[in-house]
């Protein structure tokens, strides 16, 4: 019996940026979605949580529809007065969904550690620790020739950084070396800015906790100026 191969997937960065935000505004903000071509330009172009930022025209991103929809990865909808536009990355690609959500992740912001990775996946999806990033990365790696081969690679520890970061595969073979140079500092911003924000996060479930246990005590609640 002859099994047959699958062709290794092959996206433009046009075309993975415009995947990539229809992944990620069908989890952020459901009730938008699907997107209509402007809503999904303007969500293409954000300047946070992006890298590469891009300027694309809507142009660009008809094209990149064009180019994703034959492939089975995007499909319209055109039942109201404007056509809108969703993903089918999960099935499309044939992966689960944390392996999807990973994915969507690092088309849009680029290379990133597996730390990383677990922070900034907190609105798609949450994994329980960093060993479940790894081993669903690990297994996108390994991925078979026959099912198109591997998904991610793991890019060479940047000189200064503690940690390795990972890259998709969706766009063709990676060049390491542009990343080299910026490798440590990029981890380290990106790791900050994460890491601040998580932190943000706990501080204010602990001021909720805080208040709600002096209220049942009947204790005045802390001087929040006081505190912060």
């Amino acid at each position: 019996m002859t099994l047959t191969t699958l062709a290794p997937l092959i996206l433009t960065i046009n075309d993975a940026r415009v995947l990539g935000t229809l992944m990620e505004k069908a989890r952020t903000v459901p009730d938008s979605y699907p997107l209509s071509l402007n809503s999904l330009m303007l969500g293409c172009n954000q300047k946070s949580s992006r890298d590469p930022v891009l300027e694309l025209s809507e142009a660009d991103v008809a094209s990149a529809l064009d180019n994703l929809m034959p492939l089975g990865l995007v499909r319209n909808n055109t039942s109201g007065r404007v056509t809108r536009y969703e993903h089918n990355f999960q099935r499309g690609i044939g992966v689960p969904e944390q392996s999807a959500v990973l994915l969507g992740l690092l088309m849009l912001r680029g290379p990133q550690t597996a730390g990383e990775l677990r922070l900034n996946t907190e609105r798609w999806y949450k994994f329980a620790d960093i060993s479940s990033v790894e081993g669903f990365l690990e297994e996108m790696l390994e991925r078979a020739v026959e099912k198109g081969g591997p998904l991610v690679l793991k890019l060479t520890r940047a000189p200064g950084a503690r940690e390795q970061r990972w890259a998709h595969l969706l766009c063709g073979p990676v060049d390491e070396s542009q990343w080299a140079g910026a490798g440590a500092s990029a981890t380290t911003s990106h790791s900050t800015i994460a890491r601040i924000e998580q932190l943000e996060v706990e501080v204010a479930q602990l001021r909720n906790v805080v208040q709600r246990l002096c209220s049942e005590l009947g204790v005045a609640p802390l001087d929040q100026h006081a505190v912060s």
